[in-house]
């Protein structure tokens, strides 16, 4: 009982938090941003969401694999890039639709949205792997490794790529929250300390 009160608490407090909140959190959980500026790291969390709100519209060209395991997994799709393919974790998807009615979100996240957003978001994966939004990103985020004269040299920032997805997603699917939101309380409910494990 005490277990699914924390637990219920837990994920009031993650919805009370702002997108771009969870998006500085992502930012400072990654390994290599250990010690970074909190100020650098929102910068950069911003720089990323905006960059993945204003992509237009993509369809997802990578076969789409369905298929169990990505609750033992913590995922809910994840983008391949040899063959390009989207694996769809159909298990954490029903999961997840299953919690977004328990929790009372569905003016968030309306009914099939989880799986658009999941497609959207791996679709971006997808054009920053093979084409030249990988390099707009860097540009984006200003995180500049070398000048040398009037060439500047964008370094890569871990985890940008997942903001600006999750931005993307919850733009071209019309949510009313981040999918991070989701991905947190999925994580929360159905985790080592969650109700459902």
């Amino acid at each position: 009982m005490t277990r699914t009160v924390t637990t219920g608490r837990a994920v009031r407090e993650l919805a009370e938090l702002d997108d771009i909140e969870f998006a500085v959190r992502l930012l400072a959980a990654t390994p290599t941003h250990e010690g970074r500026d909190p100020r650098l790291l929102r910068q950069w969390a911003y720089a990323a969401e905006e960059f993945g709100a204003a992509l237009d519209p993509a369809r997802c060209t990578a076969r789409i694999i369905e298929r169990d395991g990505g609750m033992e997994r913590g995922l809910i799709a994840r983008y391949t890039s040899r063959p390009p393919a989207v694996e769809l974790y159909t298990d954490t998807l029903a999961a997840a639709e299953e919690l977004v009615d328990r929790l009372g979100w569905r003016d968030w996240y309306p009914v099939g949205s989880v799986r658009a957003a999941a497609l959207a978001h791996e679709a971006v994966h997808q054009r920053l792997h093979h084409g030249p939004d990988k390099a707009a990103l860097r540009r984006s985020l200003g995180h500049v490794v070398l000048r040398l004269g009037r060439h500047t040299v964008y370094g890569h920032v871990a985890g940008a790529d997942e903001i600006a997805a999750h931005a993307h997603a919850r733009v071209v699917c019309g949510l009313g929250r981040s999918p991070l939101l989701l991905t947190a309380a999925l994580a929360a409910t159905t985790g080592p300390h969650g109700r459902e494990k």
